[in-house]
């Protein structure tokens, strides 16, 4: 076996580290219908500070391929990272909704929940919160604006 060069050697490491900060958001979450699948993504070649997250809704209609039946997506603006995707019936009346929970980027980390529905193969932003503090739980946040209403 060959021995490599230390230059082939820092090569390698230069490109393992250089990818390192390509990390982006990518979930996807069974609905409790227990069909469809939501998928969502930040924005390929953005930053993770800033730029854009996708949400796709698919039907599920073959358990095996839960990603070949697309129904509807968005693209919304965010300023930070995604990081979480929950579940949940924020206003009680027994129909599951999405959150999409982001973090802004720096010394505050406030967190952003935007709320979606599906029906009728279609995706609906319903709420966007935004500054909450970076410890709040962004369900219980967005059920007291919901039950408000």
């Amino acid at each position: 076996m060959k021995a490599l060069s230390i230059t082939a050697v820092c090569a390698l490491l230069f490109s393992a580290c250089s990818h390192a900060g390509d990390y982006r958001f990518v979930e996807q979450l069974r609905m409790p219908d227990n069909h469809s699948t939501v998928v969502v993504a930040e924005g390929e070649h953005e930053p993770r500070s800033m730029g854009s997250y996708s949400i796709r809704l698919y039907g599920g209609q073959n358990p095996d391929f839960p990603l070949d039946d697309y129904q509807a997506g968005l693209i919304i603006a965010r300023d930070g990272q995604v990081e979480r995707l929950l579940n949940t019936d924020a206003d009680g009346d027994g129909t599951g909704e999405v959150v999409v929970v982001t973090r802004s980027a720096g010394s505050g980390g406030y967190l952003h929940a935007d709320l979606f529905s599906w029906q009728n193969r279609q995706l609906k932003l319903l709420l966007q919160l935004s500054d909450l503090p970076p410890k709040a739980d962004p369900l219980i946040e967005i059920k007291r604006v919901v039950r408000k209403k």
